[in-house]
Protein backbone atom coordinates (compact mmCIF):
# COMPACT_ATOMS: atom_id res chain seq x y z
CA UNK A 1 0.00 0.00 0.00
CA UNK A 2 1.08 3.87 -0.50
CA UNK A 3 1.26 6.58 1.61
CA UNK A 4 -2.58 7.31 -0.01
CA UNK A 5 -3.77 4.15 1.22
CA UNK A 6 -4.21 3.05 -2.54
CA UNK A 7 -2.20 -0.18 -3.84
CA UNK A 8 1.27 0.82 -5.40
CA UNK A 9 1.33 -0.72 -9.18
CA UNK A 10 4.27 -3.01 -9.79
CA UNK A 11 6.51 -1.01 -11.97
CA UNK A 12 8.67 -2.03 -14.93
CA UNK A 13 11.99 -1.82 -13.35
CA UNK A 14 10.42 -3.72 -10.31
CA UNK A 15 9.91 -6.77 -12.90
CA UNK A 16 13.42 -6.27 -13.88
CA UNK A 17 14.84 -6.29 -10.39
CA UNK A 18 12.50 -9.94 -9.83
CA UNK A 19 15.29 -11.72 -11.70
CA UNK A 20 16.60 -14.26 -9.43
CA UNK A 21 13.98 -13.70 -6.96
CA UNK A 22 10.43 -15.74 -7.64
CA UNK A 23 9.17 -16.91 -10.51
CA UNK A 24 7.05 -13.95 -12.56
CA UNK A 25 3.25 -14.08 -12.70
CA UNK A 26 1.95 -13.01 -16.27
CA UNK A 27 -0.95 -13.56 -18.59
CA UNK A 28 -2.82 -11.35 -20.96
CA UNK A 29 -6.06 -9.63 -20.72
CA UNK A 30 -7.84 -7.76 -23.15
CA UNK A 31 -10.90 -6.10 -20.87
CA UNK A 32 -11.67 -4.25 -17.56
CA UNK A 33 -13.51 -6.99 -15.87
CA UNK A 34 -11.14 -10.09 -16.67
CA UNK A 35 -8.15 -7.18 -15.75
CA UNK A 36 -10.46 -6.96 -12.80
CA UNK A 37 -10.57 -11.22 -11.83
CA UNK A 38 -6.77 -11.11 -12.92
CA UNK A 39 -4.92 -8.39 -11.30
CA UNK A 40 -4.48 -9.70 -7.46
CA UNK A 41 -2.49 -12.82 -8.65
CA UNK A 42 -0.17 -11.31 -11.32
CA UNK A 43 2.71 -9.24 -11.45
CA UNK A 44 2.10 -8.35 -15.20
CA UNK A 45 -0.75 -8.01 -17.45
CA UNK A 46 -0.25 -7.90 -21.09
CA UNK A 47 -2.66 -6.55 -23.88
CA UNK A 48 -1.39 -9.15 -26.18
CA UNK A 49 -1.98 -8.23 -30.32
CA UNK A 50 -3.46 -11.67 -29.42
CA UNK A 51 -6.58 -10.18 -29.12
CA UNK A 52 -7.40 -9.93 -32.92
CA UNK A 53 -7.75 -13.61 -32.64
CA UNK A 54 -8.88 -14.48 -29.30
CA UNK A 55 -11.35 -11.38 -29.25
CA UNK A 56 -11.89 -11.13 -33.23
CA UNK A 57 -11.30 -14.54 -35.23
CA UNK A 58 -8.53 -13.16 -37.19
CA UNK A 59 -6.11 -15.76 -38.19
CA UNK A 60 -2.59 -13.78 -37.12
CA UNK A 61 -1.99 -10.69 -35.45
CA UNK A 62 -0.78 -9.23 -38.40
CA UNK A 63 -4.45 -7.72 -38.90
CA UNK A 64 -4.77 -5.98 -35.84
CA UNK A 65 -4.43 -2.04 -35.35
CA UNK A 66 -3.13 0.83 -33.12
CA UNK A 67 -6.86 1.90 -32.61
CA UNK A 68 -7.73 -2.13 -31.40
CA UNK A 69 -4.47 -2.17 -29.27
CA UNK A 70 -5.24 1.48 -27.38
CA UNK A 71 -9.32 0.76 -26.68
CA UNK A 72 -8.41 -2.66 -25.22
CA UNK A 73 -5.43 -1.21 -23.23
CA UNK A 74 -7.68 1.40 -21.58
CA UNK A 75 -9.82 -0.78 -20.55
CA UNK A 76 -7.15 -3.04 -18.78
CA UNK A 77 -6.26 -0.12 -17.19
CA UNK A 78 -9.87 0.75 -15.52
CA UNK A 79 -9.67 -2.69 -14.30
CA UNK A 80 -5.45 -3.31 -12.98
CA UNK A 81 -4.74 -1.70 -9.96
CA UNK A 82 -1.48 -3.65 -8.90
CA UNK A 83 -0.06 -5.20 -12.12
CA UNK A 84 2.31 -4.13 -14.31
CA UNK A 85 0.09 -3.56 -17.43
CA UNK A 86 2.24 -3.26 -20.74
CA UNK A 87 0.58 -2.81 -24.17
CA UNK A 88 2.07 -4.39 -27.89
CA UNK A 89 2.79 -2.27 -30.51
CA UNK A 90 1.19 -4.00 -33.79
CA UNK A 91 2.39 -5.11 -36.87
CA UNK A 92 3.39 -2.53 -39.24
CA UNK A 93 3.55 0.39 -36.02
CA UNK A 94 7.27 0.08 -35.36
CA UNK A 95 9.19 -1.61 -37.63
CA UNK A 96 9.98 0.70 -40.60
CA UNK A 97 12.02 3.10 -38.11
CA UNK A 98 13.21 4.01 -34.61
CA UNK A 99 11.16 7.26 -34.76
CA UNK A 100 7.94 5.43 -36.16
CA UNK A 101 8.62 3.49 -32.84
CA UNK A 102 8.92 6.13 -30.68
CA UNK A 103 5.96 7.99 -32.21
CA UNK A 104 3.93 4.98 -31.70
CA UNK A 105 4.78 4.27 -28.08
CA UNK A 106 4.00 7.47 -26.85
CA UNK A 107 0.70 7.25 -28.11
CA UNK A 108 -0.36 4.04 -26.38
CA UNK A 109 1.48 5.41 -22.99
CA UNK A 110 -0.19 9.15 -23.50
CA UNK A 111 -3.49 7.48 -24.85
CA UNK A 112 -3.59 4.22 -22.24
CA UNK A 113 -1.28 5.23 -19.34
CA UNK A 114 0.21 1.71 -19.38
CA UNK A 115 3.29 1.23 -17.85
CA UNK A 116 5.17 0.15 -21.28
CA UNK A 117 4.94 -1.19 -24.58
CA UNK A 118 6.18 -5.25 -25.80
CA UNK A 119 7.57 -5.72 -29.76
CA UNK A 120 8.67 -8.18 -31.37
CA UNK A 121 12.50 -8.78 -33.02
CA UNK A 122 16.05 -9.55 -32.40
CA UNK A 123 19.32 -8.06 -33.50
CA UNK A 124 17.13 -5.87 -35.87
CA UNK A 125 15.62 -4.53 -33.63
CA UNK A 126 17.99 -3.78 -31.03
CA UNK A 127 18.42 -0.30 -31.83
CA UNK A 128 14.86 0.67 -31.64
CA UNK A 129 14.93 -0.82 -28.16
CA UNK A 130 17.83 1.67 -27.38
CA UNK A 131 16.24 4.19 -28.80
CA UNK A 132 13.03 4.18 -26.88
CA UNK A 133 14.84 2.97 -23.35
CA UNK A 134 17.18 6.33 -23.84
CA UNK A 135 13.68 8.26 -24.21
CA UNK A 136 11.81 6.77 -21.50
CA UNK A 137 9.90 3.90 -23.10
CA UNK A 138 10.06 0.75 -20.99
CA UNK A 139 10.60 -2.17 -23.43
CA UNK A 140 9.40 -5.44 -22.75
CA UNK A 141 10.79 -7.27 -25.60
CA UNK A 142 9.83 -10.74 -27.55
CA UNK A 143 12.40 -13.62 -29.43
CA UNK A 144 11.73 -17.20 -30.52
CA UNK A 145 8.93 -17.32 -32.35
CA UNK A 146 6.83 -14.03 -33.10
CA UNK A 147 3.90 -14.49 -34.15
CA UNK A 148 3.87 -10.88 -36.02
CA UNK A 149 5.93 -13.04 -38.65
CA UNK A 150 4.23 -15.60 -38.49
CA UNK A 151 4.04 -15.64 -42.88
CA UNK A 152 7.31 -15.49 -42.84
CA UNK A 153 8.46 -18.39 -41.00
CA UNK A 154 5.67 -20.79 -42.61
CA UNK A 155 3.47 -20.82 -39.36
CA UNK A 156 3.59 -21.50 -35.81
CA UNK A 157 6.46 -23.91 -34.81
CA UNK A 158 8.58 -24.37 -32.34
CA UNK A 159 12.33 -23.18 -32.73
CA UNK A 160 16.15 -23.51 -32.09
CA UNK A 161 16.20 -27.51 -33.14
CA UNK A 162 19.03 -26.26 -35.92
CA UNK A 163 22.10 -24.87 -34.96
CA UNK A 164 21.46 -22.09 -37.23
CA UNK A 165 17.98 -21.61 -35.35
CA UNK A 166 19.25 -21.77 -31.83
CA UNK A 167 22.07 -19.31 -32.12
CA UNK A 168 20.07 -16.78 -34.01
CA UNK A 169 17.97 -16.63 -31.75
CA UNK A 170 20.69 -16.58 -28.58
CA UNK A 171 21.93 -13.45 -30.53
CA UNK A 172 18.61 -11.95 -31.05
CA UNK A 173 18.04 -12.59 -26.73
CA UNK A 174 21.52 -10.87 -26.03
CA UNK A 175 21.40 -8.01 -28.11
CA UNK A 176 17.65 -7.18 -27.14
CA UNK A 177 18.59 -7.34 -23.51
CA UNK A 178 21.79 -5.09 -23.77
CA UNK A 179 19.52 -2.89 -25.56
CA UNK A 180 18.30 -2.13 -22.45
CA UNK A 181 14.69 -3.93 -22.37
CA UNK A 182 13.46 -4.39 -19.06
CA UNK A 183 12.27 -8.05 -19.50
CA UNK A 184 11.93 -10.66 -22.25
CA UNK A 185 9.28 -12.80 -23.67
CA UNK A 186 10.82 -16.04 -25.22
CA UNK A 187 8.17 -17.60 -27.19
CA UNK A 188 7.78 -21.33 -29.07
CA UNK A 189 11.42 -21.99 -28.26
CA UNK A 190 13.34 -25.67 -27.22
CA UNK A 191 13.41 -26.10 -23.48
CA UNK A 192 17.42 -26.23 -23.40
CA UNK A 193 17.89 -23.07 -25.25
CA UNK A 194 15.27 -21.45 -23.00
CA UNK A 195 16.90 -22.29 -19.91
CA UNK A 196 20.44 -21.57 -21.33
CA UNK A 197 19.10 -17.76 -22.68
CA UNK A 198 17.66 -17.17 -19.27
CA UNK A 199 20.89 -18.05 -17.32
CA UNK A 200 22.73 -15.76 -19.52
CA UNK A 201 20.99 -12.55 -19.87
CA UNK A 202 20.51 -10.02 -17.13
CA UNK A 203 17.08 -9.50 -17.58
CA UNK A 204 13.91 -11.71 -16.64
CA UNK A 205 12.80 -14.47 -19.45
CA UNK A 206 8.82 -15.03 -19.60
CA UNK A 207 8.64 -18.42 -21.12
CA UNK A 208 5.45 -19.23 -23.18
CA UNK A 209 5.94 -22.63 -24.89
CA UNK A 210 10.00 -22.28 -23.77
CA UNK A 211 11.34 -23.44 -20.26
CA UNK A 212 10.26 -23.91 -16.30
CA UNK A 213 13.56 -22.33 -15.87
CA UNK A 214 12.68 -18.65 -16.96
CA UNK A 215 12.25 -16.07 -14.88
CA UNK A 216 8.39 -15.87 -15.08
CA UNK A 217 5.65 -17.71 -17.96
CA UNK A 218 2.90 -16.01 -19.47
CA UNK A 219 -0.54 -17.62 -21.08
CA UNK A 220 -3.38 -16.39 -22.97
CA UNK A 221 -5.81 -15.72 -20.04
CA UNK A 222 -8.43 -17.44 -22.42
CA UNK A 223 -6.46 -20.72 -23.37
CA UNK A 224 -5.43 -20.61 -19.40
CA UNK A 225 -9.32 -20.78 -18.38
CA UNK A 226 -10.60 -23.41 -21.07
CA UNK A 227 -12.49 -20.95 -23.22
CA UNK A 228 -11.03 -22.50 -26.50
CA UNK A 229 -12.01 -26.56 -26.39
CA UNK A 230 -11.49 -26.84 -30.03
CA UNK A 231 -7.40 -26.26 -29.86
CA UNK A 232 -4.91 -27.00 -27.15
CA UNK A 233 -1.35 -26.26 -28.03
CA UNK A 234 1.18 -28.60 -26.05
CA UNK A 235 2.38 -25.37 -24.01
CA UNK A 236 -1.21 -24.53 -23.00
CA UNK A 237 -2.76 -25.92 -19.45
CA UNK A 238 -6.06 -25.60 -18.62
CA UNK A 239 -6.67 -24.36 -15.31
CA UNK A 240 -10.30 -24.17 -15.77
CA UNK A 241 -12.95 -25.86 -18.17
CA UNK A 242 -14.99 -22.72 -19.25
CA UNK A 243 -16.02 -23.54 -22.55
CA UNK A 244 -18.56 -26.34 -21.61
CA UNK A 245 -19.76 -24.39 -18.86
CA UNK A 246 -20.44 -21.29 -20.66
CA UNK A 247 -21.93 -23.61 -23.65
CA UNK A 248 -24.24 -25.35 -20.67
CA UNK A 249 -25.23 -22.19 -19.19
CA UNK A 250 -26.60 -20.60 -22.63
CA UNK A 251 -28.21 -23.68 -23.05
CA UNK A 252 -30.31 -23.42 -19.53
CA UNK A 253 -30.99 -19.54 -20.47
CA UNK A 254 -32.52 -20.50 -24.28
CA UNK A 255 -34.95 -23.45 -22.86
CA UNK A 256 -36.03 -21.12 -20.04
CA UNK A 257 -36.81 -18.12 -22.51
CA UNK A 258 -38.47 -20.48 -25.28
CA UNK A 259 -40.29 -22.20 -21.75
CA UNK A 260 -41.29 -18.69 -20.64
CA UNK A 261 -39.81 -19.43 -17.45
CA UNK A 262 -37.47 -16.63 -17.59
CA UNK A 263 -38.01 -14.26 -16.70
CA UNK A 264 -39.81 -14.92 -13.40
CA UNK A 265 -41.93 -12.33 -11.94
CA UNK A 266 -38.78 -11.75 -9.34
CA UNK A 267 -36.96 -10.49 -12.53
CA UNK A 268 -39.18 -8.10 -13.16
CA UNK A 269 -40.34 -4.11 -12.18
CA UNK A 270 -43.89 -4.11 -10.90
CA UNK A 271 -46.30 -1.45 -10.29
CA UNK A 272 -46.57 -0.60 -6.58
CA UNK A 273 -49.74 -0.11 -4.81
Amino acid sequence: MSATGQTKRIMPARIEAMKGTRPIVCLTAYTTPIARLLDPHCDLLLVGDSLGMVLYGMDTTVGVTMEMMIAHGQAVMRGAKKACVIVDLPFGSYQESKEQAFRSAARILKETGCDGVKLEGGEEMAETVAFLAARGVPVFGHVGLMPQQVNAVGGYRSLGRSDTEAEKIRRDAAAIAKAGAFALVIEGTVEPLAREITASIDIPTIGIGASPACDGQILVSDDMLGLFNDFKPRFVKHFAELAPMVSKAAEAYAEEVKARIFPGAEHTFQVKK
